[in-house]
């Protein structure tokens, strides 16, 4: 029987490859948009934001301050690939969202699995007029080149059938026929070049549409799949050793503390209902990456949160940043 021995969490942003400098020019693009999308689901602009939220992050914005925090960030992200090769586990299972990377607005799925052999990431289109600072964030998630990692295509047949059984209606996916139009985007890439360390681990991708309307999982649906995704690993005949990997959020381009730290205490509770509770308004663009945490937290009822790390990034006087989270699941009892 396969069984989960692990679980992991892990921002994935831009910022988890730059130094404090470099966040400070993500700053001014937040300062230039009109699409910052506030916790009640609205879109508005840096100036509309002030006006109504003032600038009270005047010195966690401080470039002394992020240089702290963009320390603590790497020595997270160490700590993460730290966990994942003492684990040395056989298989690792990656809950991510695709960006319009692989899906596009003709084919979005709500929830896919990726059954191929060969899981290819797809280079980012017109790198060439992005400013020099994004080389290494392209580079750390796999996007500066055409890459191939392994995949597990028994393995993952095996989930697609036990979630059909279970109710989930997956959509499967079995090639990336034209990596130069469409392939996996940094969700994925970034748990290979960042977390593996140069291991060959084979991987089962799972694809949530966290971004795009009309058909992403609710909170409680998201919930529900972990639980389901659990039951599918676990009826597997292959002994096999499982990671699960939560990649993304949390709270995106506006940086709204409150909400993270509710989510991260409900998921270290193993608190379902409030975790399905949150509103679909409150996790909307980048922080519908959430959706990605709550699904590992449905498949790790049988694990504790062994530690957990947060900095709330305001890289902004009024507010605009990240939540960054990492965090481990473990048996310790």
């Amino acid at each position: 029987m396969a069984k989960i021995v692990l679980a992991l969490g892990t921002s994935h942003g831009p910022l988890t490859h730059l130094e404090a400098d470099q966040w400070l020019e993500r700053a001014k693009d937040d300062m230039l948009s009109g699409a910052l999308n506030t916790i009640d689901g609205r879109m508005v602009s840096y100036q509309e934001l002030v006006a109504e939220r003032g600038e009270p992050y005047v010195r966690e914005s401080s470039v002394e301050h992020l240089t702290r925090q963009a320390e603590q960030v790497q020595r997270a992200i160490t700590r993460i690939a730290d966990e994942l090769e003492a684990c040395a586990p056989d298989l690792v299972v990656v809950v991510g969202d695709d960006q319009g990377e692989l899906f596009g607005p003709e084919n979005m799925p709500a929830v896919s699995i990726f059954y191929g052999k060969d899981i290819a990431t797809h280079p980012w289109q017109n790198a060439e007029r992005l400013p020099e600072f994004w080389k290494p964030v392209l580079k750390g998630c796999g996007l500066d080149d055409f890459h191939v990692y392994e995949g597990a295509p028994e393995f993952s047949l095996e989930l697609i059938e036990s979630l059909i059984e279970q109710h989930f209606d997956v959509a499967a996916a079995a090639s990336v026929p034209d990596p130069a139009r469409r392939g996996f985007g940094h969700a994925f890439g970034f748990v290979v070049e960042r977390l593996y360390r140069g291991r060959s681990i084979p991987m089962v991708p799972v694809l949530l549409n966290t971004y795009f309307p009309p058909n992403a999982p609710t909170p409680g649906r998201a919930y529900a799949l972990g639980r389901a995704l659990r039951k599918a690993i676990e009826e597997s005949p292959a002994e096999l050793r499982v990671a699960l990997i939560a990649s993304g959020g949390l709270s995106h381009f506006l940086c709204e503390e409150a909400l993270d730290r509710s989510v991260l205490d409900a998921i270290a509770r193993k608190d379902e209902a409030a975790l399905a509770a949150i509103p679909r308004q409150a996790i909307l663009s980048g922080s519908s990456e959430i959706l990605n945490w709550i699904t590992v937290a449905g498949a790790t009822e049988h694990l504790e949160m062994a530690w957990s790390e947060y900095m709330p990034v305001y890289r902004t006087p009024a507010g605009t940043g990240i939540g960054m989270a990492f965090a481990a699941w473990k048996d310790i009892g």
